[in-house]
């Protein structure tokens, strides 16, 4: 019997993160890093992505960088053929890829509709497939999907990405429908408001912030770091028996009205 800590040691294991050049998904990659996995990080820019391989590798942790479009069924399909040609089998897999975009509704276009959900649920259907493929044939696998505090409330001005992220928790679901009897475990985490590039406008905007700050039973944003722990128990051995749940990691938001 493995001991507890041993549960969740990913030493040797290829893990590609969708979205990794910075913010959350560079976190996450890093944690998987620093729990002993080979990382594999994802973006659409190689500047990007270099640099953040750089600096991973600073930290000793085997890191590489393979550039393509996640929501390009081709492109999507090359890549995985490449990770596994050069570097091994994919074990773990974070659809971390998403973009934001914030506007009345009324005034949403519709090709600003059509590329949010293509970032933010094309991109996961289209790399989890090429993935889950090849973890079928070997009988074990773990993909986690980045969902949001909005898979399950919404607020006024982000109706559309709203919308996608409630798509991709029960995108998880299905995939834990159709995968779990290979041997895969398909979860979800679903950050709340975190410190990031994307939420800085948010962040300098002294109402709003404000009113997330009193909303939130933590009463403050959260650091991408403390999504670590939720995304190393669901890519470890720890959560082999957990499938199609999403893990809110939110200070508490959704706790309280």
């Amino acid at each position: 019997m493995r001991s507890a800590l041993e549960l969740f040691d990913l030493s040797g294991r290829l893990a590609l993160v969708t979205g990794s050049s910075r913010g959350i998904g560079l976190a996450l990659a890093r944690g998987l890093g620093q729990a002993g996995a080979r990382v594999v990080l994802n973006a659409r820019s190689q500047e990007g992505l270099d640099l953040a391989v750089a600096g991973l590798v600073g930290e000793e942790i085997e890191a590489h960088a393979v550039r393509f479009d996640v929501t390009d069924a081709a492109a999507v399909t090359a890549g995985i053929e490449q990770i596994e040609a050069e570097l091994g089998p994919i074990e773990i897999l974070i659809n971390n890829a998403g973009i934001q975009d914030r506007r009345p509704l009324e005034d949403f276009p519709p090709e600003a509709w059509r590329r949010l959900l293509e970032t933010n649920v094309t991109s996961a259907f289209l790399v989890g497939q090429a993935v889950a493929r090849r973890m079928l044939g070997r009988g074990h696998g773990k993909i986690i999907n980045i969902c949001s505090l909005q898979s399950e409330v919404a607020r006024p001005g982000i109706a559309p990405y709203s919308a996608s992220k409630g798509a991709l928790k029960m995108l998880t679901k299905g995939m834990c429908a159709d995968w779990a009897p290979g041997g895969i475990q398909v979860n979800a985490i679903g950050p709340g408001y975190f410190a990031t590039e994307l939420t800085e406008p948010l962040r300098s905007d002294p109402e709003f912030d404000a009113w997330l700050r009193a909303r939130t039973p933590a009463r403050r944003w959260g650091d991408p770091s403390e999504l670590v722990g939720a995304a190393v128990f669901l890519a470890s051995a720890a959560s082999d028996f957990v499938n199609g749940q999403t893990i809110y990691v939110d200070g508490g938001v959704l706790a309280v009205l």
